[in-house]
């Protein structure tokens, strides 16, 4: 019996197609799976297990009737509840939005649709995907945290509840959840995927990413979600024919990086600076180290703004209808938000095009930047899912960047490194980050 935990999304779709595996036994063993596992990690808003098995006897009978079917065809995938669909509810994390569903499905469910994929359920997110944590915990450790905001849908992956996954990340909730769980965490360019039918936190800052075990996971997956929407105007045209194919390809000749230490290099506990120090040794004739721009310290400040500014905004109903049903964390970043000055925010605006044209000059003499993804592994305790001052730039700038779990730090608790690439560059850019996993492996 083939081992189908073992196997990638592209040979998994790949078995279903051939007849080798049914999507009706993946489902099941999924289901096994979850039964075992959820009721300690709690990575699932909503998941309902007779739906998930009519969709897999549906996607099977369509492959044996000789129907035409796409690239995922009968391959379950979980998605952030955040992301709007019509046949499950869409709860965002929130006492106020219990049992509601979105009336359309959002743009990347109908993607998902189209490619044959089944969406096996709801993941958990943090409340309206900012930091008010879900009950989900670290599957490497039920006391830890697995980060936030896409709690459920990085803790999904590393369980093996889920083959891959679907979640968003407005300052660290792909990065740093993908990091603390030891899973990939690919965040792509801003604009490249749309947010159509997900909820809004933040129209400029907003990003959707994808979790998987390997880089070619999100590859694979990715090459289904890019793609222009005219209902979504941040989205571009953007070619995703050969992004598989020049993923697995990877970098002509030798990778070279810069490695920032940052200036939060101090927050991270012992063991994980060596663990990186260790990287970067192994990598020495690759890397090369520098002091992070000075603007850098510019950028968190001008995040906080927009984020702040724009939560106040589109939550301005939650606020003031059912404020006592809002988290500390929520209530204190609206309030903070109705305070930001109309010039505060055009200004933070303003640096973001300001900023990026500085800096992407930066990948003319190198194939990407290399940093922590996180201040060390995932932290004790559940009343916080950790914190983004690692990622909070990438998404500011809108660069895509990834978190590969190649390192482990205390405990022998997963330790993931980020690598960030030039806007609009991602094909190049995974097969660099595809070029690193397998340096790593070897």
């Amino acid at each position: 019996m083939t081992d189908i935990f073992s196997l990638s999304l592209e040979e998994l779709s790949a078995k279903i197609k051939d007849a080798q595996l049914s999507s009706l036994e993946v489902c099941e063993k999924y289901i096994e799976r979850i039964n075992k596992f959820d009721k300690d990690i709690k990575a699932w808003a909503h998941f309902d297990k007779k739906v998930l098995l009519e969709k897999a006897v549906e996607a099977d009978d369509d492959r044996k009737s000789g129907k035409p079917i796409g690239p995922l065809h009968g391959v379950p995938i979980a998605v952030k509840d955040i992301i709007g669909t019509v046949d499950m509810p869409t709860e965002c994390g929130t006492v106020i939005r219990k049992g509601k569903s979105y009336s359309q499905n959002a743009e990347i469910i109908d993607l998902l649709n189209a490619s044959g994929a089944i969406v096996m359920g709801k993941t958990a997110t943090s409340e309206l995907a900012y930091l008010g944590p879900p009950a989900t915990t670290n599957p490497h450790d039920k006391t830890r945290t697995p980060g936030g905001s896409s709690s459920g849908s990085a803790a999904s992956v590393a369980s093996f509840m889920a083959p891959a996954s679907i979640g968003s990340q407005t300052g660290g909730s792909i990065i740093r959840p993908a990091s603390y769980c030891g899973v990939v965490g690919y965040k792509p360019s801003y604009g490249l995927i749309s947010r159509n039918g997900v909820l809004r936190t933040s129209y400029s800052l907003d990003h959707i990413g994808i979790f998987g075990r390997k880089v070619e996971d999100v590859a694979m997956l990715a090459k289904v979600l890019i793609k222009k929407d005219k209902f979504d105007p941040a989205t571009i045209h953007f070619s995703t024919e050969n992004i598989l194919s020049e993923t697995k390809k990877g970098p002509l000749f030798d990778p070279k990086f810069i490695f920032y230490k940052t200036e939060h290099w101090k927050l991270i506990d012992k063991k994980s600076r060596e663990s990186f120090e260790y990287f970067i040794n192994s990598f020495k004739k690759n890397i090369e180290i520098f002091d992070t721009p000075s603007y850098f310290k510019d950028i968190h400040k001008y995040h906080q703004i927009i984020h702040e500014t724009d939560l106040a905004n589109n939550f301005s109903v939650y606020f003031n209808k059912f404020k006592k049903k809002l988290s500390k964390y929520m209530q204190n970043a609206i309030t903070k938000g109705n305070k930001h000055s109309a010039k505060e925010y055009a200004e933070a605006i303003d640096f973001m095009k300001r900023s990026y044209e500085s800096y992407q000059e930066v990948f003319e003499d190198y194939h990407g930047v290399l940093s922590p993804a996180s201040p060390g592994v995932a932290p004790k305790g559940l009343k916080s899912t950790g914190t983004a001052e690692f990622n909070k730039v990438w998404s500011y700038l809108g660069t895509p960047c990834i978190s590969l779990p190649l390192l482990e730090g205390e405990n022998n608790l997963p330790l993931g490194i980020q690598l960030i690439g030039n806007k609009y560059d991602d094909h190049r850019f995974l097969g660099v980050a595809n070029w690193l996993e397998k340096e790593c492996q070897d």
